[in-house]
Formats: structure tokens, C-alpha cells, sequence
């Protein structure tokens, strides 16, 4: 497994920023896409009918934007964090700050504590003014710098 990680992790420093989705099939059905803009990874959910929560509004479901920046933390990690096996969730904290319409949705990480084996990231999720972001996470990960 360690391999498979380490190969997809130098395929994003690459430029290959795909091969994170690849790997993870809720992230491909979601579809997300990663960047570097500015020393940052990037994420971009593209809009489909398929997220949207509620209808009537209509709204971008909550659970969509949620993984949408879990995802994002745990590439944050694994691009930046040297480890040898993909993070495991310890937990998530959203904070949903408005409705998100009906277009793309970016988010990005941050890396606040990196520990031996935990470490804590913060995201945000916008839309079009990243000053005015839809959801925040704040969440904690499992990190291994060695297969067991």
C-alpha cells in the first residue's frame, strides 16, 4: 500500500494532481479536481445536478461540501506530510456559513499542527470570493510515517 501512496503522492508533485482523485472513487464521482495556484493546492468541485441537496433553493447538499473539504485536508496531508499511508479521519468539524448555489466550488487547507502522528488542518470552501466562504472544517488526522 505504502508504494501505491508514495506513487500517487510524486505523481501529484509532478503536476498529476488527478491521480488523487483517481485513487479515491467517492472524490472521482464528486468531481473534483486539484491545483497548485500560489504554492497551494486548490480544489474544485465542478457542479452537477447530482449535488444539489435541496432543490427548491436550490442548494449544493451539505454532505457534497463536507467531503469536499475532508478531501481536500487529506490531499493537503498527503502532498505536504511525508507519509507512508493515506491519513485516517480522527474527526471533522463543518461549519456551514451560507447556502452554496448551483456552480463550482473551491476549497483549500491548511496544515495548523503537524505531530509524530496527528496532524490538524483547517479548510474553507467557496465560491466565487474566497473572502465569503460557503463551509469551513477544522479536523485532526491519523498519520504514519511507516507501514506497520
Amino acid at each position: 500500500m505504502s508504494n501505491l501512496v508514495a506513487d500517487i503522492v510524486a505523481r501529484a508533485h509532478a503536476g498529476d494532481y488527478d491521480a488523487l482523485v483517481e485513487a479515491v472513487p467517492y472524490a472521482k464521482w464528486l468531481g473534483l479536481h486539484y491545483a497548485e495556484s500560489e504554492g497551494q493546492l486548490i480544489g474544485t468541485m465542478a457542479y452537477a445536478d447530482h449535488l444539489i441537496g435541496n432543490p427548491l433553493l436550490p442548494a449544493i447538499h451539505g454532505g457534497t461540501l463536507g467531503a469536499l473539504l475532508e478531501s481536500t485536508a487529506i490531499f493537503e496531508i498527503l502532498w505536504r506530510h511525508k507519509s507512508a499511508l493515506p491519513p485516517k479521519t480522527i474527526n471533522v468539524t463543518i461549519e456551514y456559513l451560507r447556502s452554496a448555489r448551483p456552480v463550482d466550488t473551491f476549497a483549500a487547507a491548511t496544515i495548523t499542527k503537524a505531530g509524530r502522528r496527528v496532524v490538524a488542518v483547517r479548510a474553507e470552501a467557496w465560491q466565487d470570493d474566497r473572502n465569503r466562504p460557503v463551509a469551513l472544517a477544522s479536523a485532526r488526522f491519523l498519520v504514519m510515517a511507516k507501514e506497520r
